[in-house]
């Protein structure tokens, strides 16, 4: 048994949930999203609450407290939301969205262009100094964060690239001159 996977996961308030077989669907103020759990795990409501059980086969209690906690996921996302922020530091360095496309200058030749998936909202702020990237599913926003902050990683010596807002860059001291 998993322990993550035992607690029951609260209803928060404007959200209700359905089960249908293995298949869970989460309904909020923000969207619906839904998961199909893996065989052998199944759910069911109860007073404002969702709570997942596991088969006795011991192999299953990996995807018992997977489950539990996607489910959980799902009620934040669809209740409040999830947003990860990033920031551009570099001189000649901005974000600009056109439409669903946000274009980076990082010093290349040419921009890079970043597609915005559907279910993901991108702003720009501070001049395009900083990109927030939010939406009701928690995997698709840390996916494009990251998918944004792969075109130009923080780099140590001079701190120049893409960083999440209150990320720590480790600097380096670089070549000494004799």
């Amino acid at each position: 048994m998993s322990r993550i996977g035992k607690e029951p996961v609260k209803l928060a308030e404007g959200v209700t949930a359905s089960i249908a077989g293995q298949t869970v669907t989460v309904k909020g103020k923000l969207g619906e999203l839904s998961y199909t759990m893996h065989d052998g795990i199944t759910a069911k409501s109860g007073d404002g609450s969702i709570i997942v059980e596991c088969a006795d086969d011991a192999k299953l209690g990996n995807f018992h407290g997977l489950a539990r906690a996607l489910i959980n996921s799902m009620v934040v996302g669809v209740s409040t939301g999830y947003s990860k922020k990033l920031a551009i530091e570099g001189t000649g360095f901005k974000a600009a969205l056109k439409g669903k496309e946000l274009a980076l200058s990082l010093g290349f030749a040419s921009p890079k262009v970043f597609t915005v998936p559907e279910g993901i909202s991108v702003t720009v702020e501070n001049d395009g100094l900083q990109v927030t990237v939010s939406g009701i599913d928690k995997q698709l926003v840390g996916d494009s964060a990251a998918r944004i902050r792969s075109f130009y990683p923080a780099e140590p010596y001079k701190g120049k690239g893409i960083r999440y807002l209150g990320e720590h860059v480790r600097r380096k001291q670089g070549k000494k001159v004799a």
